[in-house]
């Protein structure tokens, strides 16, 4: 007699599935399982973009999500053991219009795939079945992640692009890259107001950077703008002048025997380019190349580029760095123009910079550089030397990352120069070396020595070469 097996209840296998992947297949006449179920897709497409699909939804959109999530962790990551371990390289790229390019593309692709993802998980939520607060709440937290997470790719974005445009406008044109000279790269750094028509543009503030090829160590020599009859390097201007710069008075158009002179002389009362015919192609100008050549006879030594800084613009990249601090020792006035010439300055004055420590904004800062009263042209040189260091100091990583389209946008519209951007990744890397070195300075002036209206230019010279290369002291031999 045979006995019946006892009776077990039947499984169907549409509800062991439910069970076994309740996020693909969810009990659906349940609000509090689509609930958890909703929380768990946003939560997964904002920590890994595509996994909420390959568990719930269209695997091979989900494919491409996961895909393209692991490729940017793989970036970041290579970024950063490049960054640790191979700088040059990393400036190398940050510095290459192509790639810089490229990162702007797969930065823009990957936010957009983030938002088309996030879209897609919200319909795999079903927010119908979802029950009480989650109705609301997962879809506002789906759209605060999707914000943080695809916003902050496409800033990136914004970012690598403005430094692309930042680049192409700045480093646009120039010449070949140069070896050394005697060790140091020196750069012409010059700085004037363009806002009344670059016609009647002057070179306010003219100084040499010279860079140590290999340490970083830094060295301004600051030029006096009214220096006088100087001797040229040898080019055109030695030629006209080989006895020093000589003024041209004539109503018409003069000038005088100054350096701030020779823009006005060659591209202004005469055509530059038969002086200077490639000056242009190379990312310069006339006036630039002549104040090279005069530069260079005055200091002895081989500067071949330049940076032109158009005081217009300085205060946008004051602003753009957060401000600068200076201790000021004079109480100077804001504002005024030539019209002021023997009224007092509380006639004409906008405002005042105060004695004692200032933290100046970008139109603060300009008028520390370029006011003239009660000082002399000397003084403004060590101002506008105190500018550049403050300035030098402000530039942080920190700084650098959180304002870096205003710096960018500022620079584009505030800096000139033919320095080829092939040159930018070892210059770079020099300018990082140089931020842990004091920064020696030269002034041209009657405290350093120099008869301001007949100046000694064999004792300058001397007096560069001595800076740039100290005699190496001699042991004492050993009693």
């Amino acid at each position: 007699m045979s006995v019946a097996a006892p009776h077990r209840p039947v499984t169907s296998s549409r509800s062991r599935t439910i069970e076994e992947r309740p996020l693909r297949y969810p009990d659906v006449s349940s609000g509090s399982v689509m609930s958890r179920r909703g929380w768990w897709l946003v939560g997964l497409n904002f920590l890994l973009p595509g996994s909420a699909q390959v568990l719930a939804g269209s695997r091979r959109l989900g494919r491409i999500g996961l895909a393209a999530t692991i490729l940017m962790w793989m970036l970041v990551v290579a970024g950063v053991l490049i960054a640790l371990f191979a700088q040059g390289l990393l400036i190398s790229l940050g510095t290459n219009w192509f790639v810089l390019l490229l990162a702007q593309g797969i930065l823009i692709a990957y936010a957009a795939l983030w938002v088309v993802l996030t879209i897609d998980t919200l319909r795999l939520v079903r927010l119908v079945k979802t029950a009480g607060v989650a109705r609301v709440g997962i879809p506002a937290l789906a759209i605060a992640l999707v914000i943080a997470a695809s916003g902050g790719a496409a800033y990136a974005a914004q970012s690598v692009g403005a430094a692309r445009t930042a680049l192409g406008a700045i480093f646009g044109a120039s010449g070949p890259p140069v070896e050394p000279s005697d060790g140091y790269y020196n750069i012409l750094l010059l700085g004037a107001d363009s806002g009344e028509g670059r016609d009647s543009m002057r070179f306010d503030s003219i100084s040499v950077v010279s860079v140590n090829a290999e340490t970083g160590a830094t060295t301004i020599t600051g030029i006096p703008r009214d220096m006088p009859n100087f001797p040229f390097s040898e080019g055109p201007m030695q030629e006209k002048y080989p006895n020093g710069h000589e003024g041209f008075a004539d109503p018409t158009c003069g000038w005088g025997s100054g350096v701030n002179q020779l823009r006005t002389e060659v591209e202004v009362c005469q055509d530059g380019t038969a002086l200077y015919p490639d000056a242009y192609d190379n990312g310069s100008s006339p006036g630039v190349e002549a104040t090279k050549d005069a530069a260079e006879g005055i200091l002895g030594i081989e500067i071949p580029y330049y940076v032109f800084v158009d005081m217009k613009g300085f205060a946008d990249l004051v602003d753009a760095l957060g401000g600068v601090t200076i201790t000021v020792d004079e109480r100077l006035p804001e504002g005024g123009g030539p019209t002021y010439d023997g009224q007092p300055a509380e006639e004409w004055a906008t405002g005042w910079i105060e004695v004692g420590e200032q933290h100046m904004d970008g139109d603060t800062a300009q008028w520390y550089a370029r006011s003239r009263y009660t000082t002399s042209d000397f003084d403004r040189m060590e101002r506008q030397r105190e500018l550049q260091q403050a300035m030098l100091d402000q530039f942080t990583p920190q700084t650098v990352l959180t304002r870096f389209q205003d710096l960018a946008a500022a620079g584009a519209d505030l800096v000139e120069t033919d320095i080829p951007n092939s040159m930018l990744p070892y210059l770079v890397d020099l300018a990082a070396k140089a931020k842990d070195q004091p920064v020696t300075t030269i002034e041209l002036t009657p405290e350093g020595g120099i008869d301001e209206y007949d100046p000694d230019y064999d004792y300058i010279r001397e007096l560069v070469q001595q800076t740039l290369h100290p005699p190496t002291p001699t042991p004492e031999p050993e009693s």
